[in-house]
Order: structure tokens, then sequence, then C-alpha cells
């Protein structure tokens, strides 16, 4: 029975090694993601967690097919496991900074950037911040957190961040003061302002 076991864990490992060397795979654990299976995903990623980084055939990683399916147990538990899969990126350069913006997820919000301060200055592939995406997607508390995140910030650079970020231009030239205007969002253009008023 023993040497039943071992043969099976054998072939197991085989087959995790052989599909962690496809760069593009859906692998068990976006199976297990997708699929809402909280503990087995937790024992795949602990098993093989290159797997936490791969993007599926529609571009995505396993924490964002968790955070696409509202299983925030899981996300916890995949980024207890591995934390800087919050600055991960799926398709489009999307990361789940972005996606937690895009969805108004303010718990997550917080907790990525607690957990990864530096995900504040990712861009999607349109050049997109985490502000950017609260705006373009009509989620001002979302945007009202990441700017008010930004004026408490107190790592090192945080003065060069908050220009930074808040003046980035998307692939279009539009800064976040832009996108507010052109979409008659008064309360984040006054914002904007009273950020910059407030050094």
């Amino acid at each position: 029975m023993v040497v039943l076991i071992l043969i099976a864990q054998t072939a197991t490992c085989r087959v995790l090694n052989k599909i962690d060397e496809i760069s593009i795979v859906e692998t068990p654990l976006h199976v297990a993601a997708a699929a809402g299976q909280t503990e087995f995903a937790t024992k795949i990623m602990m098993l093989k967690p290159s797997f936490a980084r791969k993007l599926n055939p529609n571009g995505l990683t396993s924490l964002l097919l968790a955070m696409h399916n509202k299983n925030t147990l899981l996300v916890r538990k995949l980024l207890h496991v591995h934390k800087d899969l919050v600055c991960a990126q799926g398709r489009g350069g999307v990361n789940p900074l972005h996606y937690a913006a895009q969805k108004g997820n303010l718990l997550l919000l917080a907790e990525f950037l607690r957990i990864c301060h530096k995900s504040i200055e990712d861009v999607t592939s349109q050049n997109e911040t985490a502000l950017h995406v609260a705006l373009k997607n009509d989620m001002f508390h979302a945007f009202q957190l990441l700017v008010g995140w930004l004026r408490r910030a107190w790592f090192k650079n945080a003065r060069f961040w908050k220009a930074g970020v808040l003046n980035w231009p998307d692939l279009d030239s539009n800064t976040v003061l832009h996108i507010a205007a052109s979409k008659n969002q008064l309360q984040a253009s006054s914002f904007n302002y009273v950020f910059y008023s407030k050094k």
C-alpha cells in the first residue's frame, strides 16, 4: 500500500512539474480558484508556489480569478502564502490593486496597499494607475481611499510618489484630474485640489 502511495505521489509531482514548464496554462490552482475550492487551492499553492504567478489562457492569475469570484477568503489565504502576488499582473497589465479599484472593493484595496505599497505605482498596458481605473469605472470611494492613502504615506520617497502618481498620464495623456473633469466628477477634482493645497 505504501509503495502505491509513493508511486502516485511521484506521478503527481511529475505532472505538476510538466505543467510548471508551460508559461501560459490552466493550472490546478486556477481550477481550484475558479471553483471556489479554498482548501484545495491553498494546498496546491503550498505544494507548487510557482503556479500562483502563472497566467491561464484568459490572462488571469489565480488571485485575480479568486477576486473575480468574490472569494475574499481564498484571496487572503493566497496572499498569506505569497504576499508578492499583489504585484502580479494579468491580462492588460492589470494587478489585484487595479482590479479592486475597478470593482470598488475598499477592504481589499486597503489590504493590498498594506501588503505592497509599491503596487500604487503599477500601471496597466494602457498606462493607467489604480487611480485612473477607479475614476474610469466611477468608483469614487475607491479613488478617495487611494488618494487618502497617498496623503498619509510615510515611506521613503512618498512625496515623489504622491506627485508622480497623481500626475501620471495614461496612453491618452490624461491624468486623474483630466479624467475627473471629463466625467464631470467634481468631487474627485476638488479632492485632487485639496490634496495639492495641503502639502
